[in-house]
């Protein structure tokens, strides 16, 4: 990934969306506007830094600027927190380019301890996905939940929702809200993608989804990026229908790339109750398929 380009177009983006009366410059800043947004010159004003010298930032020269120039620059531009931390991981990394660390290989595997607690949350959907957004572990309840994403999950590959959400059509079913949904998955790759420019593997998918999707292309050039941590998830399950449940995000300190997602309804609510069907639906389905392979080995011996 172009480093300089990434924080060139970062900035250029946040300065188009910025006019002149939202950070309170008189009459628009005057003159005729060939472009949206601020000027270069009056983010420089702001900021308190010279003409010349933003100009140079946002040609994704950060080499050797401060934090505080930056926190400046981001209080000019009105970024929120997840942009902000962005644009500062776009300086971290320009740092490393010259002479790139190598990042660990995530295993693709969770430690026995988390799955044994992913098993013991009883009635919670629950399932952990790496920064590449690919599903390693979940509970039963999960697995149901999400039947519709591992039944889309290519051979040799683990379940992941970027693909799922840009490559498969069963995923504007299951997600209502898709639209919402690809706008903050785009908005998550990117801001991995900012911490982590030299990670082979997630280039890799973001090269692949950019090739197989116009959607994906058009989104990712938007430049957005967010935090994924809690909010409501609406889901179309094809065995219980629709689904309002309440989301949870838990980095995990001792696997580093790791996020735990839970998922819980509403008490009494409709949403409930077809959860509790559904898990119901996977108990039965797992007896099921124990019984088959029961049976398998059994024929299979005589």
């Amino acid at each position: 990934m172009d480093q300089r380009a990434e924080i060139r177009d970062f900035l250029r983006s946040r300065r188009a969306r910025i006019s002149p009366e939202q950070v309170n410059l008189a009459g628009g800043g005057g003159g005729h506007r060939r472009v949206p947004g601020l000027r270069r010159e009056e983010v420089a004003m702001l900021a308190g830094v010279s003409v010349d010298y933003y100009a140079r930032l946002e040609r994704g020269n950060l080499n050797g600027v401060s934090d505080e120039v930056l926190g400046s620059i981001a209080r000019t531009l009105q970024l929120d927190e997840a942009e902000t931390a962005h644009l500062f991981d776009l300086a971290r990394a320009l740092r490393t380019t010259l002479s790139p660390r190598r990042r660990p290989t995530l295993t693709q595997h969770v430690r026995p301890g988390l799955q044994r607690l992913l098993d013991g949350w009883i009635g919670v959907p629950a399932w952990v996905r790496d920064e590449h957004m690919d599903v390693l572990a979940t509970n039963q309840l999960g697995r149901a939940l999400y039947s519709e994403l591992f039944a889309s999950a290519e051979p040799g590959r683990p379940a992941n929702n970027a693909r799922f959400v840009f490559l498969d059509p069963r995923s504007r079913d299951f997600y209502p809200e898709w639209e919402q949904g690809a706008n903050d998955l785009v908005a998550i790759l990117r801001g991995t993608a900012g911490r982590n420019p030299h990670d082979r593997r997630l280039m890799e998918l973001i090269g692949e989804l950019s090739t197989r999707s116009e959607e994906f292309r058009t989104k990712w050039a938007n430049h957005n990026v967010r935090f994924h941590r809690t909010g409501v998830k609406h889901l179309h399950h094809p065995v219980v229908g629709d689904l309002e449940l309440a989301y949870e995000a838990m980095e995990l300190p001792a696997d580093p790339g790791l996020t735990m997602f839970a998922y819980t309804a509403e008490p009494a609510s409709p949403s409930e109750e077809r959860l509790q069907l559904l898990a119901s639906w996977a108990a039965t389905s797992a007896s099921e398929q124990a019984d088959a392979a029961a049976a398998s080995r059994q024929a299979s011996g005589a």
